[in-house]
């Protein structure tokens, strides 16, 4: 019989982690057959970690991980990912943005023998703003990284064990955990769902997170960054020896005297600044190549809490 493991991160979540066990409880548990869930204390601040073992006091099949501090929801879902036992692992946010029955529907795909299943938003109950900027990143990860990005972006997703080996291995850092599943290649299905607006607790992906997610995205996975240097550079390049053939000319031909103070400037100071701006892309790269030789682990454990009639893995 196969088991599913629910790797869930956790980040100031204190408030809603009860009824998302309720509702997991409620609508999908007794209907998984075997299963466990993993709850995974990214570093939060509150009394999260209390919260996460009252639930495993009530569910043997609970088990509980500490962070010894914030790595990031990615890094936290790798954790999860290390410890889970399921032959199959699906993530789930701790936010309840999400109808709990969506697990059950991933499930039966991976039965049918995919070894990931994406769940896609159809629509998102969210603010304006908040749905441009999410429709502005897949839209930029389509165009540039990943043409197969669904439009309505992705949460979470189901992995079959294989997968989770695989993304064990590749232990890669300052990337995107879901664009690594994609890329990764194996038989996939799709799930949609209607994301709901948080109506409890306060979300903590502020735009720092956000936009660092984008910038992972794209140092990872693409080489455009590197491409528009050169364009630009060679644009560059081809204005300079037009603008000196149009000075010359103005010289030899017109008797034009060299001027223009003001003009100088402002092409040395934006000259100056693009050149800033790309010893910056550079650095990007610079940064995430001594990050990898470092060889430092995306995350560290701290505790693990596991009931004794629990499954250990």
């Amino acid at each position: 019989m196969s088991k599913i493991s629910i790797v869930v991160p956790v980040y100031w979540n204190s408030d809603t982690l009860e009824m998302l066990y309720d509702d997991m409880k409620a609508k999908i548990l007794d209907k998984l057959g075997d299963y466990e869930i993993v709850f995974v204390d990214d570093g939060s601040g509150d009394n999260s970690w209390e919260v996460m073992n009252k639930i495993r006091e009530r569910d043997p099949n609970v088990v509980c991980t500490r962070l010894s501090r914030n790595f990031g929801e990615h890094a936290a879902i790798l954790a999860g990912l290390s410890v889970c036992s399921g032959d199959c692992a699906v993530t789930k946010q701790a936010d309840l943005q999400e109808d709990s029955t969506l697990i059950l529907d991933m499930y039966e795909s991976w039965k049918r023998g995919n070894k990931v299943v994406l769940a896609i938003r159809r629509s998102r109950d969210e603010g304006a703003v908040k749905k441009f900027f999410a429709g502005m990143y897949y839209r930029i990860v389509r165009k540039l990284i990943n043409k197969d990005m669904p439009k309505g972006g992705c949460d979470c997703y189901l992995v079959d064990r294989q997968v989770i080996d695989v993304l064990e291995r590749m232990d890669e850092k300052n990337s995107s955990l879901t664009l690594q599943v994609m890329w990764l290649g194996f038989r996939s299905d799709k799930i949609y769902f209607d994301r709901k607006n948080r109506e409890v607790g306060k979300s903590r992906w502020t735009f720092s997170k956000k936009f660092k997610l984008v910038v992972d995205s794209m140092m990872s996975f693409t080489y455009v960054p590197l491409r528009f240097m050169e364009v630009i550079g060679a644009l560059f390049d081809i204005c300079a020896i037009v603008g000196m053939i149009l000075v010359i000319h103005e010289k030899l031909v017109e008797g034009t005297p060299i001027l223009g103070y003001a003009s100088l400037m402002c092409v040395l100071l934006f000259s100056s600044g693009l050149i800033l701006f790309v010893v910056g892309i550079i650095g990007e790269y610079v940064w995430r190549a001594l990050e990898e030789s470092r060889n430092r682990p995306p995350f560290v454990i701290d505790t693990i809490e596991k009931n004794e009639s629990g499954i250990e893995k």
